[in-house]
């Protein structure tokens, strides 16, 4: 089959998908209504980008997606005896008064976005220092500051910047420092990070869209031991394990000028402190008036509402596929490098480009083994065939989950595979609304 066969093989998949979802999407709304489990008031998020992250979480079995949303709605009711809403009433996660303790001994904030426009969350291990925290917050309230910044990110963080973009974004970009994390910092954090993994997995599904792990100690074999089991199989696959030669990978899905510079970038943030006080971000931006209208009973604390809101009761097919047509124009925008690929491998022979390939696996294997220290290896590396096959025909980035069996790459592989298509400037973007517009 020629490569223009195959990118108009690929856009007619990914156009059914889309219908597929959508009436998915619509049928799923209907059903919460019918059983009173979706309310024009609800603050989990009443637009279908919501619904489509419970629905992906459960590869689209709509009797199990509607569990895992009916036990995320009790919860929200219920949690800590006066549900969340309350919850982030009573505390800003962002401004509380003992944030400034917390944030020296758990260090973890959002900055800016990768290239993607996901929102950058950093995490700083090597600063965690348990018992030094437990002097100035008591668990149990700890536990609740840690509560309402994974609702943070549901209720501002994401819809701010999906309204800064004029399109839904498929979650964070996670990036866990661990520079200087020892094994007895592990065991002070261990059952904290469990339950905030669990609850982030249960009731925040699909939100993180990529974690990557720098700075791994040799000693994270054992932590990644008790880790592992904690993370949803999808989840596994979102990991990659860097060890202290990261900069490069990073660098090339996060412009300088937006990473840290303590890893890598150039970002500094003069003007608040350092980055990791800054908080900057589009969900920054007039965010201390839109709480207090917030708190005043005046709407929403996000910038999103009119972007990613549409009607609950009788849905028609037009409103609940609105996020799924966003959704297919992300994916198309990606599939140009699928289809520069393809210009690529005809302008390279074949042999030449299987020889490019293995260079790579071999290269992206040779760099997570070493970066790993002995820890438990990234993801298998698909066979040299497959991962061919995946570099000329298919997307580097799927917004659309397709319960595919392929394994996923990982950053290293895919930075490889980006030198590769950057080394060939003669090959021409493909028009992807003419070649739908032949179907």
């Amino acid at each position: 089959m020629s490569p223009k066969h195959h990118q108009k093989h690929h856009a007619k998949r990914h156009h059914e998908r889309h219908h597929e979802h959508a009436t998915i999407i619509q049928q799923f709304r209907e059903q919460l209504v019918q059983e009173d489990l979706l309310h024009e008031e609800d603050s989990i998020g009443i637009d279908d980008h919501t619904l489509l992250r419970f629905l992906r979480a459960r590869h689209f079995n709509l009797k199990q997606s509607k569990l895992m949303w009916k036990n995320c709605q009790d919860w929200r009711s219920n949690v800590e005896g006066v549900g969340i809403d309350e919850l982030y009433r009573r505390i800003d996660p962002w401004d509380y008064p003992e944030r400034e303790h917390v944030f020296n001994c758990w260090p973890l904030w959002f900055h800016k976005t990768d290239k993607k426009g996901r929102p950058l969350n950093i995490h700083f291990f090597g600063g965690i220092n348990m018992p030094e925290l437990y002097k100035h917050i008591s668990p149990e309230r700890h536990w609740q500051t840690v509560l309402v910044n994974c609702e943070s990110l549901t209720r501002e963080v994401l819809p701010a910047t999906a309204h800064s973009l004029g399109k839904p974004v498929d979650g964070t970009f996670v990036i866990v420092d661990l520079k200087g994390f020892s094994l007895s910092q592990f065991w002070q954090m261990k059952n904290l990070a469990r339950q905030s993994f669990q609850v982030s997995q249960d009731y925040f599904p699909e939100t993180m869209a990529q974690l990557a792990i720098v700075n791994a100690p040799s000693s994270f074999t054992t932590i990644w031991s008790f880790i592992k089991p904690w993370l949803a199989k999808e989840t596994q696959q979102k990991v990659d394990i860097l060890g202290t030669d990261y900069q490069k990978v990073l660098l090339d899905l996060i412009d300088a000028e937006n990473l840290p510079e303590s890893l890598g970038g150039k970002c500094t943030c003069p003007e608040a402190g350092g980055c990791d006080k800054s908080n900057a971000g589009p969900w920054n931006e007039g965010r201390k008036e839109r709480r207090e209208q917030w708190l005043r009973g005046e709407g929403e604390p996000h910038l999103g509402a009119d972007l990613l809101q549409t009607p609950r009761q009788s849905p028609s097919a037009s409103q609940s596929t609105v996020v799924v047509e966003v959704e297919m124009e992300m994916t198309v925008e990606m599939e140009v490098e699928v289809e520069v690929e393809a210009e690529v491998s005809n302008q390279i022979d074949a042999e030449e480009t299987k020889s490019q390939i293995t260079t790579i696996t071999s290269t992206s294997d040779s760099l997570a083994e070493s970066s790993s220290s002995e820890s438990t290896p990234a993801p298998a590396t698909p066979p040299i065939d497959e991962l061919q096959d995946r570099f000329e025909h298919t997307s580097l980035h799927e917004h659309i989950h397709d319960n595919s069996e392929h394994h996923p790459l990982t950053l290293t592989q895919e930075a490889s595979i980006r030198e590769v298509v950057e080394k060939h400037p003669d090959t021409r973007k493909v028009d992807c609304d003419s070649q739908t517009s032949e179907q």
